[in-house]
Order: C-alpha cells, then sequence, then structure tokens
C-alpha cells in the first residue's frame, strides 16, 4: 500500500472524484481508450482522441465530445492534451518542419500549422475553440519597465518569441502543468524544438538543451518534462536534458543572457554511460523524488539515476538501475510519498518505493502505458495512468 499526499496549498478544496484505491474510469465512466489524459483546475478530466475532444465533468457519468475543434478541423493530427484553468485545456499538434525555418513574411501559410490550440468549456457545457495560441510575452530585460517590447503580427502561432520570423516549434510532443507552488497553474510543452512556457494565453519560446555538430545546433525532440519539488523544469530530449530553474517573469524565459535570469543547474548535458553525445538516448521521463534524486527513463535504455556533477559539464553521472522485466519506458511520475512510478512499453506499470524497491501494480490493465499524469491538489492524490487499456486512478492505495 502507498498513500499520496494531499496538497501543499493550504487552500485547496477537495476534489469531487471517487476516493477508491483504484478506479477504472473506462469502465466506470466510459471514458473508452483515450490517447492523452488531462486534468483542469476545476477538476474537470479532459480526454484526446484522435480528431475528438472530450470532457468528464464532476457529477457526470460519461464524458461529453467535440470534434474537428481547431486545428483537428484543419486536418491537423492531435498529439497531447493538458488541462490549465478552470474550465480550460490545451491541445497539441503534429506539422512538417521547415527545410528553412526562417521566414520573410507572416502571411506564409505555413505560420498557421500544427503547434497548440486552447479549447475551453461554454456554460452549457460545449467544448469550442478558444484561440490557437499565438500571444507571445516578450519583456526586454534591458528596459525592465514592465513594457513589452515584441511587436510581430498576431494570430501566427507558435514563434520564436526573440524574433518572429523563426517558426521552429512546430510539433507539440509533450506537456506538464505546474501543480504546485509559484507558478502554479503554468504549462511547459515540448516540441521538435524546444520548450514553450504557457501562462493563460500567451506564452513565451523557447529554451532547450542543445549540442553542436560541425557548427549545427542539434536541439533533439522534447519527449520528457517535468516539474521538480523546488519548482525547477526538467527537460530531456532525444539526445541531451537539461535542468532550468525558472524566472517568475514570463517574458525571460528564453533569457540566456545573464545565466542568472534563469539558472540552469544542468544546462545541455547527457549520460556518458548510455551513449556518446551523437547517439540518440530516446529520453521519454525526467522526473525528481521527494528525496531529491533524479530520474531518466528511455524507450530503449531504461531506467538511470542521475548524479550532477557539475552545472557547466556536458557529462553527468548515471547509474542504470535493476529490478525492471524491460528496457523500453515510456513515463515517470514521482508521487508525494516517496515513490517513482514507471510506465513501460510492455509490462505494465511499475513502482519503486521510498526504500527502493520494484513491485509491478497490478491494479492497472494493460501492459502499454502511455501517460503518467500525478495531481496533488486531490484529496488524496492523484495519479491518473493511461494505457492501452484504458484509464485507470490511483489514490490513497
Amino acid at each position: 500500500m502507498w498513500a499520496c499526499g494531499g496538497s501543499d496549498e493550504g487552500t485547496q478544496q477537495p476534489d469531487p472524484w471517487p476516493k477508491e484505491a483504484a478506479i477504472n474510469y473506462t469502465q466506470r465512466f466510459d471514458v473508452g481508450r483515450p490517447q492523452s489524459v488531462a486534468v483542469d483546475d476545476a477538476f474537470n478530466i479532459w480526454l484526446l482522441a484522435g480528431d475528438r475532444i472530450g470532457v468528464l465533468r464532476p457529477g457526470e457519468t460519461q464524458p461529453q465530445w467535440a470534434s474537428n475543434v481547431g486545428q483537428a478541423g484543419r486536418g491537423f493530427t492531435s498529439t497531447v492534451i493538458c488541462g490549465g484553468s478552470a474550465g480550460r485545456a490545451y491541445v497539441g499538434y503534429q506539422a512538417r518542419e521547415l527545410d528553412n525555418p526562417q521566414r520573410s513574411s507572416y502571411q506564409d501559410p505555413s505560420f498557421t500549422e500544427g503547434d497548440l490550440d486552447a479549447v475551453k468549456l461554454t456554460p452549457d457545457g460545449h467544448i469550442v475553440l478558444e484561440e490557437h495560441i499565438h500571444h507571445s510575452f516578450r519583456r526586454d530585460p534591458e528596459k525592465n519597465d514592465g513594457s513589452l517590447s515584441w511587436n510581430a503580427p498576431t494570430n501566427l502561432g507558435i514563434r520564436n518569441s526573440n524574433d518572429w520570423r523563426y517558426d521552429e516549434d512546430r510539433s507539440v510532443l509533450s506537456c506538464v502543468k505546474v501543480m504546485r507552488g509559484r507558478d502554479k497553474g503554468e504549462v511547459y510543452v515540448g516540441t521538435n524544438h524546444g520548450v514553450t512556457r504557457l501562462r493563460g494565453l500567451d506564452y513565451n519560446s523557447h529554451r532547450h538543451p542543445v549540442w553542436w555538430d560541425n557548427g549545427s545546433q542539434r536541439a533533439g525532440y522534447t519527449h520528457a518534462l517535468g516539474i521538480a519539488k523546488d519548482g525547477d523544469v526538467l527537460i530531456a530530449n532525444d539526445w541531451t536534458f537539461g535542468i532550468v530553474t525558472p524566472n517568475a517573469d514570463l517574458g525571460l524565459w528564453d533569457a540566456m543572457s545573464p545565466k542568472s535570469l534563469n539558472p540552469m543547474k544542468v544546462e545541455s548535458s547527457y549520460l556518458p554511460e548510455v551513449n556518446s553525445l551523437p547517439e540518440f538516448d530516446f529520453w521519454r521521463g525526467f522526473q525528481q523524488t521527494t528525496d531529491g534524486r533524479y530520474y531518466l527513463a528511455s524507450k530503449d535504455h531504461g531506467l538511470w539515476e542521475l548524479s550532477i556533477v557539475s552545472s557547466g559539464d556536458t557529462a553527468q553521472k548515471g547509474i542504470k538501475l535493476s529490478g525492471l522485466p524491460t528496457n523500453e519506458l515510456t513515463s515517470l511520475a514521482a508521487t508525494d510519498d516517496g515513490s517513482l512510478f514507471i510506465g513501460t512499453a510492455d509490462a505494465g506499470l511499475w513502482r519503486m518505493d521510498a526504500k527502493k524497491q520494484f513491485t509491478r501494480v497490478t491494479d492497472i490493465p494493460g501492459r502499454t502505458v502511455k501517460q503518467l499524469l500525478y495531481d496533488p491538489n486531490g484529496t488524496p492524490a492523484m495519479l491518473y495512468v493511461l494505457t492501452d487499456e484504458g484509464l485507470t486512478v490511483l489514490r490513497g492505495y
């Protein structure tokens, strides 16, 4: 048995969902087998299934669904959904990469492809497009007077905040919501190029761990995002990883100089124990447990404990952990009791408890874990486990 703790926010109201230790939401609430799940500040559960967006509201017995909303209506392939404020969610999409991401005109139609939509619930319970995310919030650190200095044309989607002509973050691959602390409610989105920070309908893009290959920047696809216990942003892509302490000012998220604006505990690093830098490590999860230890999960290379040698070093220290039946991992979630939950591609859900012992979580149907989402604001906290067999929620178990 393990016990998920409650929120440290104090004012959080108890959630309205059933309190059993393990609840199969696919069976009880007919949520089907979605590809992604999210929860907003009002405990609405959002679901993504191809061109359909669903929401299961407290007190209802099944979700409401809407089709072809936003980019889905234009034929783009959806990827992930992430919860926002009460009644709002963000939906990510794929788009083709550009051979040359620098555009000379905002009239180029490729500017409006892919990226991210904000959707919302209407008062009568319908799901509608709120807007295609396009408000880049950029503050000039030299002025320091609160003025906005980003004067790009509107309605372009997500562009580089320091230069709207660069259309690099085109496909959304991952997202994580800040569940507590100073930046509670903000969302970080991992893309084919970097990490975009969202506050409501405003964004700043982007930050990324990178490496250089004969003068070319290699950024990697960001599939792994996490929030550390102190609010640091944990970023890992197919090659490298980084740890950023975010400035409170959204407009400074992409600022790299001076480095004190967004201090980096790890700037752009890799684990030589896994592979050489040019080889893919395929990171799919990056979490910190309550004891302060960091863990990385790979699609092909198993579970690794990270030790930071130096913030400025490219190579950090990694130790591979034994105890799992497979090296093919999909996701990680750290919970308030000190556990680390590990999603696998072919062996279901596993738990490493605070004593570093591994056990299979047998309450979860399915062999492939698609997503792990931990919400400490539930009472008790809720771990959403999405597999090839549907959605199960664990709490107080």
